[in-house]
Parts: C-alpha cells; structure tokens; sequence
C-alpha cells in the first residue's frame, strides 16, 4: 500500500480520484493523483465508506479524522484531515 503519511497533518485536503467495483483495494499514486481502488459498489454510501478506511490506512490516521469535503456521489474526492 502507498505510505501517505506525509499527509496527517492536520488540516491538510487530500484530493483522490475513486474506482469502484475493481479487483481489489488499493491506494496507489498515479499520474500525480491518489488513486483509491475499492471492490464495494457505489450504492448507499458502501464505495465512500471503503475509501474511508482505506485512505485512514494509508495516511496513518484513525477514520473518525477523515472528514469528507466535496464529492460525495463523484468520483474525485476532497477528504480534509481533522484535529
């Protein structure tokens, strides 16, 4: 998995692009972009919800601090990291 830890700072909005249904979860650094790879469908909030713990994962922080910005129903993402 992709080491994000740089990224636990407080405040700090962390852009990412969201694929569901792929083939396995993942969060890789790709063309300059967070990429987050999940196997859950996009209904009811489940691929949002899976991108939540995972980019935690990644980051290094607990879910509870993973605050979701904008793009709830998109693909592109804006998480901002709680105090």
């Amino acid at each position: 998995m992709t080491d994000l830890s740089h990224l636990s700072a407080p405040g700090t909005e962390i852009a990412v692009r969201v694929t569901p249904k792929a083939s396995r979860n993942r969060v890789t650094f790709e063309d300059g972009q967070i990429r987050v790879y999940v196997t859950t469908v996009p209904e009811g909030g489940k691929a949002t919800a899976a991108v939540v713990k995972l980019l935690a994962k990644a980051v290094g922080v607990p879910k509870s601090r993973l605050d979701l910005v904008r793009g709830q129903t998109a693909r592109d993402k804006v998480f901002r990291v709680s105090g």
